[in-house]
């Protein structure tokens, strides 16, 4: 009921006015003194007269040393009635007034600080972490986008799905974070430990079940892929020098691998944009029953229709013809199917619940890499069974190794975070035995250039989705 009114309001021989001058909504209209609170105009005067004793005796007179009512006694009375008038309406409505207060009392949801220090989990604390970007299946496989029975097997595998998007939105506030604060005279060294203690924070680290996937790539110039600098590394990052920076992480073992190039230099941008707008073809064309060679094909004619002019000379962007992209496993980097980026490959077919990198490189060299320069990458032998080792120090090594790391990459500079001291011999003994697998950088020729894009795609059963896809590439 919505009225303007004016009330009096007669207690022990005092008068008192209450002067709505708004419009008020009353839940009972006939409650007098519902909302004294809103817009009271209190009066209290001195010059009232106490009403006498009637003649049949009524109120007694006033001897004149009664104080007059408090405006904290009348505010007792309001709140006396405002109560008196809720259990008046009923259960329901004093139900929606304990709602209305309860939300406006409700914790404003946390947002990311600068730089981030909140783990993702906290800021999605339902366990709701942002879907990548979703593109449908083409041609045969259209169906599945409105199958029923793929949407149950989908809904089995929720689980994973949360897992493997919760390890992409910390690569994407990450690198977001990184990008802001990549600038020329950095030491190398320092850029990649920023970024490896951002996402221990943001993952909220946790031996295997949370945390870096493999060591942070930052390969320069010419060298495309697996260099990271070791402890005591001096080298410092450039205004001309064009940088991969490829890093992942885990959640459960469930792998996000994602890279891109950073160069300061505006000559380089069709060298960038050549290996991201291929990267975003051989995403478009990958899907469930694609063959890995028709993706190469697809990448490489994109990859090499664009030119690039390097202090006046021009360069034609080529496919490096020997590196790839890649299925991931749980707790495996690398599970078994390349997918080239040249045509002529492999004739081996994309299935149905894989994970795949997408990763291209494009150079202004002779497209073909070779290793070189000192190791810093190393993996256990994902199939490797037990192997007879005769120094303890291997043995030694090899338990941390299997505690901290097991079948995921790991560098140098990870072992002496660890405490580990005098290890390059065991390290060495590991690799020749077997058990460990050494992966040095590997380089185009001295003077090229190389650019690197790369997204982790799940071929899910209705959709494929980009799940490493933010809004930066």
């Amino acid at each position: 009921m919505t009225t303007s009114l004016s009330y009096q309001y007669f207690q022990s021989r005092h008068t008192v006015i209450v002067s709505h001058k708004t419009q008020l909504k009353l839940p009972n209209p006939n409650s007098p003194l519902l909302l004294l609170s809103s817009s009271l105009t209190i009066c209290q005067t001195s010059s009232i007269e106490m009403s006498k004793e009637d003649a049949n005796g009524g109120v007694g007179t006033s001897n004149g040393n009664d104080a007059p009512a408090t405006v904290e006694e009348l505010n007792e009375k309001a709140e006396d009635l405002t109560l008196a008038d809720t259990s008046e309406a009923g259960p329901q409505e004093a139900a929606k007034k304990k709602k209305k207060k309860n939300k406006s009392k409700k914790k404003k949801e946390k947002e990311q600080t600068d730089p981030p220090t909140i783990p993702v989990a906290e800021l999605f604390p339902q366990g709701n972490f942002p879907e990548g970007e979703i593109q449908q299946y083409k041609d045969d496989n259209l169906w599945r986008t409105t199958s029923e029975e793929k949407r149950d097997l989908e809904r089995l595998e929720k689980p994973m799905y949360d897992s493997i998007r919760q390890a992409a939105e910390v690569h994407r506030q990450v690198r977001t974070y990184m990008r802001s604060i990549i600038k020329p005279g950095m030491l190398m060294v320092d850029l990649c430990e920023t970024l490896e203690n951002t996402v221990r924070k943001l993952i909220s680290e946790n031996g295997l079940q949370a945390g870096i996937a493999f060591p942070t790539g930052c390969s320069l110039n010419w060298v495309a892929a697996h260099w990271t600098p070791n402890s005591g590394d001096k080298t410092v990052l450039q205004y001309d020098d064009v940088m991969k920076l490829d890093f992942g992480t885990h959640i459960n073992g469930h792998i996000v691998d994602c890279a891109f190039t950073v160069a300061f230099n505006p000559m380089f941008d069709p060298l960038l944009e050549a290996s991201r707008e291929a990267t975003n073809t051989g995403i478009k064309e990958a899907g469930i029953d694609v063959r890995l060679c028709d993706i190469g094909a697809a990448i490489q004619e994109v990859m090499e229709s664009y030119e690039v002019e390097i202090n006046g000379k021009v360069f034609q962007v080529k496919s490096i013809r020997n590196l790839n992209g890649h299925s991931i496993g749980p707790y495996q980097i690398h599970a078994g199917k390349s997918v080239p980026i040249v045509k002529g490959g492999e004739q081996t077919k994309m299935e149905e619940g894989e994970f795949y990198a997408i990763e291209t490189f494009g150079s202004t060299g002779k497209g073909y890499v070779r290793e070189d320069l000192e190791c810093s990458h190393y993996m256990k032998n994902f199939d490797v069974g037990h192997v007879p080792l005769r120094l303890p120090r291997a043995k030694q090594l090899l338990a941390t190794i299997d505690k901290n790391f097991s079948t995921l990459a790991f560098c140098r500079r990870y072992l002496d975070r660890l405490g580990e001291t005098k290890y390059l011999m065991a390290l060495k003994n590991l690799c020749d035995a077997g058990v460990i697998q050494p992966y040095p950088p590997l380089c185009d020729i001295k003077g090229s250039y190389v650019s690197q894009h790369e997204h982790t795609i799940l071929l899910r059963p209705t959709c494929k989705e980009v799940v490493s896809r933010g809004s930066d590439y």
